[in-house]
Order: C-alpha cells, then structure tokens, then sequence
C-alpha cells in the first residue's frame, strides 16, 4: 500500500512539474516579433504581459530602473547581421535585450548576457544603449506587442505608450 501512494505521488508530482513548462499557458505567454530589413532578419523574442487594468509606465514599471522589457525571461533581441541603432553600430548576434524609462524618453539597452528577468543585469555587460522617445500611442495595447517594420523601425507597445527606434 505504501509502494502504490508513492508511486501516485510521484506520477502527480511529475504530471504538475510537465505543466508548469507548458510556457503558452502563463499569464504572459511567450511571443515573437520578426521582420526583414535591408536583408537582416531582426527577431525579438518576449512573454507578452498584459496591463489587467494597471498603471503601467512609472508603477508597474518604474522610471530610472532596469526593466526586462516584458515578462518572465529577459527579451533576446536577435539581428542576424551587424547594423545600426538610432545610428549606432551593434554587430550581428543575440542579445540580452533591457528598457530603462522616464516620462519622455527610455535608454534602450543591448546586453550581451541572457539570464532570467533583470534581476542579473550588469551595466559592464552592454553591448550599446541608445535613447528613444517614450509617447503615447493611438491605440491602446492590452499585451504588450513588439513589432518590426521593413523601414526598420522597431515599436514596443503597450498600454497607452509606444516606445520606437531605428535599426538600419
């Protein structure tokens, strides 16, 4: 009888720890955003947070900190050759992808170290920060939405604000 409860326990253990990796299931699942310009692919890997009626620029996300710029595991920002950011190199490669805020403007920051969240983070390790304008949107964005458009302007948006920058 003792085999048989050890056994289920063990089964129901495994069957709730295979769920928890089940990463389209949390309440800010995974998402991507890609795009082709100028013959680099551009890809952001994110988890998709949503504003659920919360303040979100300065509370939720505060000002003058290090933001992961989404949910769960650090944003990767991939470029598949070396280009430009808001007229700054960044070669080509896979980067750990973080958000400092303000009211009007945001550091926009390529780290070269991929660890969870930006509880890790160390300034040390960026690659290139540059500044872009933090505005608010026309639309409001329930989930926070990256997108990159064949011009080369990468958005991230969400609630009522849209912070956008130039890779070339």
């Amino acid at each position: 009888m003792k085999k048989s409860a050890f056994l289920f326990s063990f089964l129901m253990a495994s069957v709730i720890l295979f769920a928890q990796d089940d990463k389209a299931a949390r309440p800010s699942p995974p998402a991507q955003a890609t795009g082709k310009v100028n013959g680099k692919t551009i890809t952001i890997d994110y988890s998709q947070p949503s504003v659920k009626g919360r303040k979100v620029w300065g509370e939720l996300v505060p000002y003058g900190q290090v933001w992961r710029a989404g949910a769960n595991e650090t944003t990767a920002f991939t470029v598949s050759a070396d280009a430009t950011v808001e007229g700054k190199n960044l070669p080509a490669g896979k980067y750990a992808f973080f958000v400092i805020p303000n009211e009007k403007d945001a550091t926009i920051i390529f780290n070269k170290t991929i660890k969870w969240g930006a509880f890790s983070y160390k300034q040390d390790e960026d690659v290139l920060r540059v500044t872009a304008p933090l505005k608010k949107s026309k639309a409001f964005a329930e989930k926070l939405t990256y997108t990159v458009t064949p011009k080369g302007n990468v958005q991230l948006a969400w609630a009522d604000s849209v912070i956008e920058f130039a890779v070339k």
